[in-house]
């Protein structure tokens, strides 16, 4: 249990602040040694008896704020404190959970609950009484014994909270917990969350989570902190007053879903970029790392643009996720891909096709593949970069390293890769180049229909 005196700064009100983030900005090196900006001049606090959730897509450096704030890692500059202290190594008063379960598979499950009191040197008897209560807490009682090999992903996820709650923390922090189980698991986990917070079981002052999923994070938290991307920064600050527990079908759920939807997208939408000839294709801004590609498939956009032709061309996210049975999360990246190549457009959490859209959705395969590679490789910037430096060449081939080099000046090594995968599949589908596995190479279409 942390030892902690109770501070006296508080959050504006009457509530002590448990953690702190003053303008804290995270630069990481990439492998030829230049500045990679994850977070940039990031502000929040966290004070006890509330629930804060971190809401952004991918790189917009959530995971790292949290790391941050665990004290893990420390700022490039700015800084994080723990009831009024500057932190200078790990934070002693929060327990995290992660993701992936993160057990040793050789202990059993008392023994991984067990694992942070030993780290903090708690005796043997009490450590046993501890962790017992904690599995009993989460709902595993009867598994003591049990290795993670015998349980589900839900039950070894358990323990990871009991892992946490069991050393008392004042904060929970975790890092998209409920994103590697099933639907109906991480309902439930969820649910249960949320009645041990209500009913003050939960041995916490404070949660603070990170998730991508717009409808968790208001099922959850009191506030959320939406996050912009490349480098995060807090975009917008939302209170949730909606009381617990939250049913998604109410107007007033759905309006807030609507609203953090709009802010996510509204920051990425741009007018479509003029394509008559003697015109610019892009504004000089728009490059591979400024405005990198979102994480789409041809067949899933086209997919999507089909969807809402059929309903007349107009339609609000919400509704077509539910249709859909999918998370409106799910549907950002082919909303982003919609709206970086002009093909729709979005306002107030609704998607319009544009004229270009319902061009290209109705016309036949050879059409739409013409016009698909005319607004790939005039509006998608990694697109555009791959096809003119293969028309650059005089063999037309280039080594698929040397767009990862590049890549990788600003993005890590796995965002690099994804963001080569994504105009991999929309080069091919445009037959604006092809790309040989074997090799590891890109190769220019001479000719076809994919030329602009």
């Amino acid at each position: 249990m942390t030892t902690a005196q109770p501070s006296t700064h508080t959050d504006g009100g009457s509530r002590p602040v448990i953690i702190e983030a003053d303008s804290v900005t995270k630069t990481f090196s990439t492998p030829d040694g230049r500045a990679l900006p994850v977070l940039e001049g990031v502000s929040f606090h966290l004070a006890e008896g509330e629930i804060v959730a971190l809401l952004g897509k991918s790189g917009s450096g959530k995971s790292t704020l949290l790391r941050c704030a665990a004290g893990l890692i420390s700022p490039s500059s700015g800084s994080v404190a723990y009831r009024g202290t500057p932190l200078n190594a790990a934070n002693p008063g929060v327990a995290m959970v992660f993701q992936s379960f993160a057990l040793l598979p050789w202990l059993t499950v008392q023994q991984n609950v067990e694992l942070s009191l030993r780290a903090r040197g708690v005796g043997r008897e009490e450590r046993r009484e501890r962790a017992l209560k904690a599995i009993d807490l989460i709902g595993l009682d009867g598994f003591e014994g049990a290795y993670p090999k015998e349980l589900s992903g839900g039950m070894r996820q358990r323990v990871g909270f009991a892992r946490a709650l069991v050393v008392e923390p004042d904060a929970l922090l975790m890092d998209e917990p409920f994103s590697a189980l099933d639907v109906l698991t991480s309902e439930n986990l969820r649910s249960e969350l949320v009645g041990l917070w209500e009913g003050h079981e939960a041995p916490v002052k404070s949660i603070l989570i990170v998730t991508h999923n717009i409808e968790e994070a208001v099922l959850l938290a009191d506030r959320i902190l939406v996050l912009s991307s490349n480098p995060g920064r807090i975009l917008a600050e939302l209170t949730v007053g909606l009381p617990r527990p939250r049913d998604r079908r109410t107007p007033a759920f759905e309006t807030l879903v609507d609203n953090v939807y709009g802010l996510l997208t509204g920051r990425e939408e741009r007018p479509p970029e003029p394509a008559v000839a003697g015109e610019k294709a892009a504004r000089p801004a728009a490059t591979p790392t400024t405005v990198p590609l979102p994480q789409a498939s041809v067949g899933g956009l086209a997919g999507l643009l089909e969807i809402l032709l059929a309903r007349g061309g107009e339609d609000g996210l919400a509704e077509i996720s539910d249709e859909l049975n999918f998370e409106i999360d799910d549907l950002l990246p082919l909303v982003d891909a919609a709206v970086m190549l002009g093909l729709a457009t979005v306002s107030d959490a609704r998607l319009a096709l544009t004229d270009e859209g319902r061009e290209f959705t109705a016309a036949d395969i050879l059409t739409s593949k013409q016009r698909f590679a005319r607004l790939a490789a005039t509006r998608a910037p990694l697109v555009r970069a791959i096809t003119q430096a293969l028309a650059a060449t005089d063999d037309g081939t280039l080594r698929e390293s040397f767009f990862l080099d590049l890549l990788q000046r600003g993005f890590s090594a796995e965002e690099a890769r994804r963001q080569l995968d994504v105009a991999i599949d929309w080069g091919r589908y445009g037959e604006l180049f092809d790309y040989d596995a074997d090799d590891r190479e890109f190769v220019r279409e001479p000719g076809g229909a994919a030329q602009p």
